[in-house]
């Protein structure tokens, strides 16, 4: 498995996401796993007309990206994952998905959701979930683009909220 970067951001395919983390990460694959927007061909469509030249793009559900990891599907690829809720990642990471590092790039302020950064909002079991992914040893950060000067750990975001 070669997952360089899982990342949680609620829009997934963007601007940001197909130029500027392509261009630091140089994945061969970009994989948004979502069990609703898998089911929606017309959203699947238009996100991959947007994926970098030279790259794939897969849209598939939880289910299914954990079975193709098991299956080494994609052992020789270098993967850039995509999801919208960190609920998601952690269920990858539980299902057996490898992932070096979290990066919380943007959630909005909704659903019970209050900011802990400029771009990140959060409610109480988003924050349980990001802390359960650090506890298995994995690094969770917040960064909007990889040319950001505010990388901050999830330790301090929650420092600076006052919650440890």
């Amino acid at each position: 498995m070669s997952v360089v970067l899982a990342r949680i951001d609620q829009r997934l395919i963007h601007g940001i996401t197909v130029n500027q983390w392509n261009r630091e990460l140089h994945p061969k694959r970009f994989m948004v796993v979502d069990d609703e927007v898998s089911q929606n061909e017309m959203v699947k469509a238009s996100m991959r007309m947007s994926k970098p030249a030279g790259t794939g793009m897969s849209i598939i559900n939880t289910e299914k990206a954990i079975n193709n990891f098991k299956a080494g599907k994609y052992d020789s690829h270098t993967v850039f994952i995509i999801a919208k809720e960190p609920s998601t990642i952690l269920d990858l990471i539980n299902g057996g998905v490898d992932i070096p590092e979290v990066n919380v790039g943007a959630l909005f302020e909704e659903d019970n959701r209050v900011p802990y950064t400029k771009r990140v909002a959060l409610n109480k079991e988003e924050v349980e979930v990001l802390k359960a992914i650090a506890e298995k040893g994995i690094p969770v950060f917040f960064e909007y683009t990889p040319d950001d000067d505010d990388k901050v750990s999830l330790t301090d975001v929650l420092k600076k909220k006052g919650e440890n």
